[in-house]
């Protein structure tokens, strides 16, 4: 949401390009892309694969995805906020 966010403040041209750049940035150099869903995080438990996550670690996985949201919301709404109009007056 970020990176959309950001690219139609700045560039809205270029927003299929920069959701594209980070979806391939986000799945080739991340080991923890297919973790995004919580249902495959709980598939992931319960395998005995190298893919494989504890099940005493689910909890935790679970509950930083909105914890992480939350945060992520927060500061890209204080990093695009509004910046007041400046006046030709108040420029001189």
């Amino acid at each position: 949401m970020a990176v959309i966010r950001s690219c139609v403040r700045f560039r809205p041209a270029d927003v299929p390009y920069a959701v594209g750049a980070y979806i391939t940035g986000a799945y080739w150099f991340t080991a923890s892309t297919s973790f995004a869903n919580p249902a495959v995080t709980l598939a992931r438990a319960l395998t005995d694969t190298f893919a494989g996550i504890r099940p005493a670690d689910v909890p935790g996985f679970i509950a930083a995805k909105p914890a992480g949201a939350i945060a992520a919301a927060a500061l890209f709404a204080w990093l695009l906020r509004s910046q007041p109009e400046v006046k030709m007056e108040q420029v001189k």
